[in-house]
């Protein structure tokens, strides 16, 4: 009797680490074991053609982890257009980070030992890494062992991503129920050091912030004046502006400096500064590049354990657009 308890829980216990499996470094040591020299070269050659692969690539992997966690949902096509990707707040998302993913896939599907043996979520994450890291932002070793999802609905991306008007009490209650701190938030929001947004997402801070006052007043005037010419009223609000007026194109601590001097894009990049629980973390982080990117480092190594697939769930698809 006592053997068969014993039994049971040996059992127990190997079903529960199962369910509970971690992503490990060395995941693809034995199956694929040059996998990340061969997506950086990859995507060191899409950098080449564009630096919007880049933010591109970046945001990418953002929106994919907070909306089904990090299991390349958002990569999933549909004929019907009813996918992740066709919701309103991820057609902005730019084709070559989707773009960057595919070609990746293609390297390392191209190797006869890892051939469907990496899933398009690993290639995600490690393609992130590789253009934070391009773009002169740090190398970090990033977790591997996550599955591909079968499931990628319009319906699951609502009110799942952080929206350009939130205040910092929106900003913490969304990352928090991902298991992030607002450390986590505020280095992770430093990735708007890189790309751009369309005048859309903005034009309100510069020309209708209340019925008295046309401008935000927590916007550097200057700046503001500066929005309106690259946005006009009547001018397609799809124009692209950069986030980060100074730097645009390196990964680097200007994004936090810009906030010291009202230069935050979006409101929800603004008020990390003007909100008195948040402003300590932005001002470490603008003066100490270093203590920003080792808070990005945890951050996004957090961002990615979200909701992850592993073991026998989900599928390494053959092709990242559409389930096997």
């Amino acid at each position: 009797m006592e053997r068969k308890s014993c039994f049971i829980v040996i059992l127990l216990l190997s079903i529960f680490v199962l369910c509970n499996a971690q992503l490990s470094q060395n995941f693809y040591s034995k199956t694929c074991p040059n996998v990340e020299s061969i997506v950086r070269s990859a995507v060191q050659q899409k950098f080449k053609q564009t630096f919007v692969t880049v933010p591109a690539t970046l945001r990418l992997f953002f929106h994919d982890c907070f909306v089904r966690g990090c299991d390349a949902s958002v990569l999933l096509a549909s004929p019907s257009n009813k996918a992740e990707k066709d919701h309103p707040d991820n057609l902005s998302l730019a084709g070559d980070g989707f773009d960057t993913v595919v070609k990746a896939k293609a390297a390392v599907d191209s190797v006869p030992q890892c051939r469907n043996k990496v899933s398009c979520a690993d290639i995600l994450a490690l393609a992130t890494r590789d253009v934070v890291n391009l773009a002169g932002g740090p190398f970090y070793n990033v977790e591997l062992g996550r599955r591909d999802g079968r499931i990628s609905t319009i319906a699951s991306v609502q009110h799942k991503l952080p929206s350009p008007n939130f205040n910092l009490d929106q900003l913490n209650s969304m990352f928090a129920s991902h298991g992030l701190t607002q450390t986590d938030m505020i280095a992770l929001s430093g990735a708007h050091t890189l790309g751009f947004s369309h005048c859309g997402r903005f034009s309100k801070r510069i020309y209708n912030f209340s019925p008295l006052k046309k401008i935000d007043p927590t916007l550097n005037l200057q700046y503001a004046m500066q929005l309106r010419q690259m946005c006009p009223v009547k001018v397609d609000p799809r124009i692209a502006i950069n986030m980060d007026p100074t730097t645009p194109q390196t990964f680097d601590n200007a994004y936090y400096r810009n906030l010291q001097q009202g230069k935050g894009l979006f409101s929800s990049d603004q008020i990390l500064f003007t909100d008195s629980r948040s402003k300590a973390t932005v001002n470490l982080f603008a003066s100490n590049n270093g203590a920003f990117q080792n808070a990005f480092v945890s951050a996004i190594t957090k961002l990615g354990r979200i909701g992850v697939l592993t073991g026998n769930q989900g599928e390494i698809r053959t092709d990242c657009t559409r389930i096997n």
